[in-house]
């Protein structure tokens, strides 16, 4: 299936979810964020939040540092 994750079209097995994604996508899932369809994924449901066809994705890390 179709997808787009942060702007850029990506052909992805079918029946994903959330976490699986990550997986597939060589992500820790650690300190990520994740917007479907313009829409917060809450993390403690991840493992049930299949992707679907013609979803838009915004993945986001958090880096830690400063001065």
């Amino acid at each position: 299936m179709t997808v787009t994750i942060n702007g850029e079209r990506s052909d992805i097995p079918d029946g994903l979810n959330v976490a699986a994604l990550l997986d597939h996508l060589g992500m820790s899932s650690g300190r990520v964020a994740i917007e479907r369809n313009e829409q917060v994924i809450p993390r403690d449901t991840w493992k049930q939040a299949l992707i679907e066809d013609g979803d838009r994705l915004e993945l986001v890390t958090f880096v830690g540092g400063g001065a």
